[in-house]
């Protein structure tokens, strides 16, 4: 039975992972300050990442799982601080490419400010620097946007609420603008096929082969309900970040190098659905924004 140590445990990403890894055979370690509620399975280390003393110095992981190192600091603290280990995955974003690049972005992409990600992005370029100076063959990975069941930020969430009340969706623009995304489960599924094979490629960029419309993906998202929208479209004059839940930025990473560990990814209708599901059930989870109070206050009457 493997050792994988993951970084959080309590929320989406990392919540899922070490549920993931329990339900597939591994002996699960997650460190987090034990401030919510742990997944069934693991053990937990308590403590701050950048403050635990010698509780991981006499451990061995055969797998690092780091999903939730947001800069060098992150990174530099827990490397000092780790016992052994064999492997070490960082879960990075595609947010390291600027937003004026070559699209559609490829690994060997030079990582640069995105106006849209600002801090989070620049800090995400460090973590990786200070990664790669610490452990040589550490693997990283740069996702789009995930999304699935445990997902606390109100995006997929957002859609839903609008189809389950009935409302017709307040669409930016025509909706063609594209948006690309990756399942959460599949996020796993990478991390546990590069656990096992060991690949040659060291930095990934991951995500479903094709980007989806924004029009296409809310219809998806009403879908799940059995309900179909109708749209209102808003001119670009607005800023849609008020009213919808993503940036006015369209782009596209080159996932091709993921192939040899994942030949297909999950449809997009079955994640939504599923993503649907797991919201209706555990609604307290998600930290909502005030689209909706904007549109009725604020937006409609400017249209």
């Amino acid at each position: 039975m493997k050792k994988i140590l993951i970084t959080g445990g309590t929320t989406f990403v990392s919540k899922y992972a070490a549920s993931y890894f329990c339900e597939h055979g591994y002996e699960v370690f997650v460190l987090n300050r034990n401030t919510k509620k742990q997944v069934s399975g693991v053990t937990l280390i308590e403590g701050d990442r950048h403050n635990l003393g010698g509780k991981l110095k006499n451990l061995h992981f055969d797998v690092v799982a780091d999903i939730t190192a947001y800069n060098a600091q992150d990174i530099i603290d827990l490397t000092d601080l780790l016992g052994s280990f064999d492997q070490y995955i960082m879960v990075s974003s595609s947010a390291v490419y600027p937003e004026d690049g070559t699209q559609p972005f490829i690994e060997e992409c030079e990582r640069k400010p995105n106006k849209f990600w600002g801090k989070y992005g620049t800090d995400k370029i460090e973590a990786e620097n200070a990664l790669l100076q610490k452990v040589h063959d550490a693997y990283i990975l740069r996702p789009p946007y995930l999304y699935g069941a445990m997902n606390n930020v109100y995006r997929e969430a957002f859609v839903f609420d609008c189809a389950r009340l009935d409302r017709p969706f307040y669409l930016p623009g025509d909706g063609s603008m594209k948006l690309h995304f990756f399942h959460v489960k599949d996020l796993c599924r990478i991390i546990e096929k590069i656990i096992e094979t060991k690949p040659a490629e060291h930095i990934l960029n991951v995500g479903n082969e094709q980007p989806v419309s924004i029009k296409d993906w809310v219809t998806l998202c009403y879908k799940c309900l059995s309900k179909t929208p109708v749209f209102v479209e808003v001119s670009k004059k607005i800023e849609q970040r008020n009213y919808f839940c993503f940036y006015d930025y369209e782009y596209l990473l080159d996932v091709k190098k993921q192939k040899p560990l994942l030949s297909k990814t999950i449809a997009l209708e079955e994640g939504l659905k599923e993503a649907a599901d797991w919201y209706f059930a555990n609604e307290q989870e998600v930290r909502k924004k005030d689209y909706l109070k904007y549109i009725d206050e604020k937006l409609q009457e400017n249209l």
